[in-house]
């Protein structure tokens, strides 16, 4: 699994990566994580608005802090258990 964190380096995208990496820790998910900080990678997601957090291509939430909760729904899902 591919999860891209996207955003210039602010503290809010510093926190989603955060999340994002205890998320994957605690669900015990094998996961490539990826904070990409250029502004051209981030507009060919079509992401106006920053942090956003990419799971394997899809954009799952921006410009906005989720739950930690809602991004291990979104690892989880299609995972065996």
């Amino acid at each position: 699994m591919l999860l891209e964190i996207l955003g210039s380096g602010c503290a809010k995208c510093h926190k989603l990566e955060a999340l994002t990496r205890e998320a994957v820790h605690e669900t015990g998910i094998e996961a490539h994580i990826n904070h990409v900080t250029d502004i051209q990678s981030t507009m060919n997601y079509g992401v106006m608005a920053t942090p956003a957090l990419v799971v394997d291509g899809v954009v799952k939430v921006a410009g906005k802090l989720p739950a930690k909760d809602e991004i291990k729904k979104w690892i989880s899902v299609g995972q065996p258990t």
